[in-house]
This record gives structure tokens, C-alpha cells and sequence, in this order.
């Protein structure tokens, strides 16, 4: 009588890898395309905004000169942007139009697997763009290693936290263009008021409430302590705010698009 052979279930890491690994072979194939634009972006911004607007502002902001204030800033708006297009638009399109998803799920993975898969994705992204802006920043001595060294890890947990972010907002979305108003009433306030173009102490103190509230508040906080080496016990309430996020708006994001892609 012969044995019935078993076929093993890939482990979780694979599992995981295997969709992470798919983005990647997707986006390095134009990687010229796709790999520019991050080290142009913050080159611009700096000349037109940084340079432009610097000259006009003559004190500090916590204790940095303008353009300084401004670059440790941008180091992880570049992480929230990419998670945010990433996980929205892409997504997406994924879902909907080119029905990638279908075909994934049809290998030994699961829908949980799936999305966590994409959320590790968006934060490898987020950590790439903070590494580019990082590497800007560096040649124009902004910032200095080694101690930006630490940047692109909170670019990662950035991308991260936007993604769970962006795909809990995905997971109810029917048409793309709903994204607009994700992106213009949400995204692009939060770059304004989070501290990253002026301080958050300079706020009125119910939009300053506000502020405390939305993630991309403490990421700020956190990458310019880094940058600027000024540690303190308030970061770690940071730290904590930013793992809790992401771990709880994940697993609503994961709940509602596990219904989604299995039905």
C-alpha cells in the first residue's frame, strides 16, 4: 500500500516574502522610472520652497534654522505619500482592474498573508523614499551621519502605518476617484499641520489638539530627534502612539479586506 505524499505548506515567512518579493520584482522593472524620482522630489522641494521661502524667515524653529526644520521634515512625508498612493491607487487597481489578487490567492497564501504582505511592501517603499530624501539632505549637509543613519527605519515604520491607514480607507472604497477625497482632505492637510512646515506649538491650540492626534505628528517628531540626535522621554509616547496605530488600524484594514478579496 503506498503512502500518501504530503505536500509541505509554505511557512509564514515565505508566504509573506513571496508577495513582498512580487512587488519588488514589479517595481524594479523600471527602475530608472521608479527609483529617480525619489532623490529628485526633495531636491526641488528644497530649491523651491526651502531656499526660496528660507531667505525670508531670519530666527529658528526649535532651535534649527529654517531649511534644516524643513528637511528632517520631508524625511518621512516622502515615506507617508509613496505608502499612501501605494496602498490606495495600487491597491486598487490590483483589486479591481488587473485582478492580481485572484491569481495570489490561488497559491497556498492566505488573504491575511496577502495583506500583510502589501503593508510590509508600502513600508520597504517608505524606508527607499526616506533613504533618498536622507541622501539628499546629507550631500546638501542638512542632516549628518551618523546619526540620519536612523531616518529610513522611521521611514519604514511610516510606511507602514500608512499603509494600514490607506488600505483600511481602500477596503471601503467602490470607485478610484473616491480616493480624491482621501488624498486632498486627508494626505495633504496632515502635510501642513504635523510640524513638518512650521511647528506644531505655533497652532491654535484646538487645531493643535487636532495635530496631536494624526499619525504623521510623530513620525516628524521622531525622524528630527534622530537627525538632531535630541532625545527624550516624550518620544517614546511617540513610539507607542505609532505601534498602536499601525497595529490597530491594521487589523481593521486586514478584517475588511479579507472579506473583500474572498467574496
Amino acid at each position: 500500500m503506498k503512502r500518501s505524499r504530503q505536500i509541505a505548506f509554505p511557512s509564514l515567512f515565505q508566504r509573506l516574502f513571496s508577495v513582498w518579493y512580487r512587488h519588488v520584482r514589479v517595481y524594479t522593472r523600471n527602475l530608472l522610472s521608479n527609483g529617480l524620482p525619489p532623490f529628485l522630489e526633495p531636491v526641488l522641494f528644497l530649491l523651491g520652497v526651502g531656499l526660496g521661502q528660507g531667505k525670508y524667515i531670519s530666527g529658528t524653529m526649535e532651535g534649527l534654522k529654517y531649511i534644516d526644520f524643513l528637511g528632517t521634515g520631508l524625511l518621512v512625508t516622502a515615506a507617508m505619500f509613496t505608502a499612501a498612493y501605494e496602498c490606495t491607487f495600487g491597491t486598487f487597481i490590483r483589486l479591481e482592474f488587473e485582478k492580481v489578487y485572484d491569481g495570489m490567492l490561488a497559491a497556498p497564501i492566505t488573504a491575511n498573508n496577502l495583506v500583510v504582505g502589501e503593508i510590509l511592501w508600502a513600508g520597504t517603499k517608505g524606508l527607499f523614499f526616506t533613504f533618498a530624501v536622507m541622501c539628499v539632505l546629507t550631500v546638501c549637509r542638512i542632516v549628518h551621519l551618523p546619526q540620519a543613519l536612523l531616518s529610513p527605519l522611521i521611514g519604514f515604520l511610516t510606511g507602514l502605518m500608512f499603509a494600514t491607514l490607506s488600505l483600511w480607507i481602500t477596503s471601503y472604497v467602490k470607485t478610484i476617484n473616491h480616493f480624491n477625497f482621501y488624498l486632498t482632505g486627508v494626505i495633504s492637510p496632515m502635510f501642513f499641520f504635523s510640524g513638518v512646515v512650521f511647528p506644531v506649538s505655533n497652532l491654535p491650540p484646538s487645531v493643535r489638539f487636532v495635530a496631536e492626534v494624526v499619525p504623521l505628528t510623530h513620525a516628524v517628531r521622531l525622524a528630527r530627534a534622530v537627525c538632531t540626535s535630541q532625545y527624550g522621554l516624550s518620544l517614546l509616547a511617540d513610539l507607542v502612539y505609532i505601534v498602536a496605530f499601525t497595529t490597530i488600524v491594521g487589523w481593521l484594514a486586514i478584517r475588511r479586506l479579507r472579506c473583500r478579496l474572498v467574496t
